[in-house]
């Protein structure tokens, strides 16, 4: 039974990040936990002690955060009956990303979904800073849903890669089984204007199609354009319903989407995209 974390703020950006998961997952048995983490407006002696159980003074930050998630689960189950899923309900006084490494180990969890900050226009998202530092500090795949979008069968997958990663099969699982759930394609594609594949890269490449052995999938050279106008291109030309891309420090993601010093993270797509941990061996 799939185990799916979805962090919520009551929002309806949040609302739509749980409805595309359960129509994503609606053939799947999952367990999906619903978290809403809150700090209060100033600290306590007893949060200090260890949180609002260790005192008699009632908190109306846990009130308002079981409230949010019963209301959550009640709408959920009335609008979206399906007798493969099942709930459970977490608030933490706690900040998100310290709250989610938690539970990811207790429960674990194989993914989190969760929405952008909100939409500015056609084809750019916001993701707010909630969104960004659980992107960064995340030790499982995390897909982020664009405020407003409307769910959309996965038949096509859109995989950036510089083939600079030795592929490992606990990080790419997910994606496989994800992949092959959805009998969706997945296209790795590869921009590269002004040289060949290393010998390196060519053996990554090697390595990745025997990883993919077994699920429907091509390869795909753009000589034409760079990053990351080659993904937009490419997202905007042809029938892609979700962008999936690997997360190493200072790679193609981190340049696409990181930006420091500024509340609001530009990121000019509107499909859902998943992120995944890249923790492997970079040898050029």
């Amino acid at each position: 039974m799939k185990q799916i974390l979805v962090p919520t703020d009551f929002s309806e950006n949040a609302w739509n990040a749980i409805v595309f998961a359960k129509n994503l997952f609606k053939d799947q048995e999952c367990v999906f936990h619903f978290l809403h983490t809150y700090t209060p407006a100033f600290y306590r002696v007893d949060y200090i002690m260890g949180g609002p159980e260790f005192s008699a003074i009632p908190d109306s930050g846990v009130e308002r955060s079981l409230a949010g998630l019963e209301k959550t689960k009640e709408k959920i189950e009335r609008l979206y009956p399906n007798p493969k899923h099942r709930y459970n309900t977490l608030a933490s006084f706690n900040t998100l990303t310290d709250e989610i490494s938690e539970v990811t180990k207790e429960r674990n969890i194989e993914a989190i979904v969760m929405g952008t900050q909100g939409a500015t226009g056609a084809v750019e998202i916001f993701l707010g800073t909630n969104t960004v530092h659980v992107l960064r500090k995340a030790k499982i795949p995390v897909l982020v849903v664009p405020n407003g979008y409307s769910f959309t069968a996965v038949n096509s997958i859109l995989f950036p890669t510089d083939y600079w990663s030795d592929y490992k099969v606990e990080e790419l699982g997910f994606l496989l089984d994800f992949a092959q759930d959805q009998k969706a394609e997945i296209v790795v594609f590869h921009a590269n204007e002004e040289h060949d594949l290393t010998e390196a890269q060519q053996k990554n490449k090697m390595l990745l199609s025997t990883k993919l052995k077994e699920i429907k999938h091509r390869f795909v050279l753009d000589r034409d354009n760079l990053m990351p106008n080659a993904v937009y291109k490419y997202i905007n030309d042809n029938n892609t319903e979700l962008l999936a891309m690997m997360n190493r420090k200072h790679n193609f993601f981190e340049r696409l989407i990181i930006k420091q010093h500024i509340d609001a993270f530009g990121f000019h797509i509107d499909i859902p995209f998943l992120v995944i941990p890249d923790t492997a061996n970079v040898s050029k």
